[in-house]
């Protein structure tokens, strides 16, 4: 297929694309080509319909292939299209206006409240500086929900202690303010201490290495999923799980959504929609578990 050669030269050296990336879409269209070659024969590529693009996805569906899938095959196809569209190769995009099967949204993983306080145990941490700021972190992460890039960009002026509010920067740089409790106070005064006398603060950021530099990614995903292995029930850990945590906590404990949407920086409320069927998860478990006739 020379259009689909083509489109895979420009996607390596014009759009720069990955060889990964490359390989897959070439692999969903040549499968779309093969699905051509056997139902429609006599139908070029650049003949194709949309018609002929439902019948596709209806197949895939039938071959019981996942919505997500079918979904990036349908993403690839519109994007070849639209390369055949711009270079002149057919008169219209037969998939602009295609929409793919609904995905099933999972719901987030989390850890309960009382896995939680087993993680955050004085006894699971020392008092030197590293200790401190492994607790310090984790603690943030649940009772605050922030992202791991959020928490790695803290700087010491983002915490207004005698407001007990911590400033975080967010997707877009939209800032916003979270509340932290007295307790959450006290942790951070005392993380602090041990940082500045051991490390010192040259860098202004608030978690820093053991040489008083930035944070990276995987450090901190590291820290929070070495910690979280004490929760064995538990099937997924990462800095995202405590952020689901804190949002499933919240929305349990009866805290309205908008305020929650607000605390977790989400830009519209169906983003923060997800964590409602997580309670409702929650509230069947304790019901088939508490009334005698569930």
């Amino acid at each position: 297929m020379l259009l689909i050669d083509k489109y895979s030269r420009y996607l390596r050296y014009e759009k720069n694309f990955s060889l990964h990336t490359e390989i897959s879409y070439s692999t969903d269209l040549h499968q779309f080509a093969g699905f051509l070659q056997e139902h429609f024969p006599d139908v070029d590529i650049k003949s194709v319909d949309s018609d002929i693009v439902r019948m596709w996805i209806v197949s895939l569906m039938e071959a019981k292939i996942a919505a997500r899938s079918v979904n990036r095959k349908l993403s690839t196809l519109k994007s070849f299209y639209k390369y055949l569209l711009r270079i002149g190769e057919v008169p219209a995009n037969p998939v602009k206006k295609i929409t793919g099967p609904k995905t099933p949204k999972p719901i987030p993983s989390f850890v309960n409240n009382g896995d939680m306080e087993k993680v955050l145990e004085e006894s699971n941490f020392d008092n030197t500086f590293e200790s401190l700021r492994n607790h310090m972190m984790i603690e943030l992460f649940y009772v605050t929900g922030i992202r791991r890039a959020e928490l790695i960009g803290l700087k010491d002026t983002d915490v207004d202690f005698s407001a007990e509010t911590i400033q975080v920067t967010g997707k877009r740089n939209k800032q916003r303010l979270i509340p932290f409790s007295d307790g959450m106070k006290a942790m951070l005064g005392q993380y602090l201490k041990a940082r500045n006398e051991e490390i010192g603060n040259l860098s202004g950021y608030l978690f820093v290495k053991n040489d008083g530099e930035q944070l990276y990614p995987m450090l901190v995903h590291r820290i929070v999923t070495e910690n979280l292995k004490q929760i064995p029930t538990l099937s997924k850990s990462s800095p995202h799980v405590l952020r689901h945590s804190f949002a499933t906590s919240m929305l349990n404990n009866g805290a309205d959504i908008n305020a929650v949407k607000e605390l977790l920086g989400h830009s519209s409320l169906a983003a923060t929609e997800i964590y409602t069927h997580t309670s409702f998860e929650e509230l069947k478990k304790i019901y088939n578990k508490a009334h005698p006739r569930a």
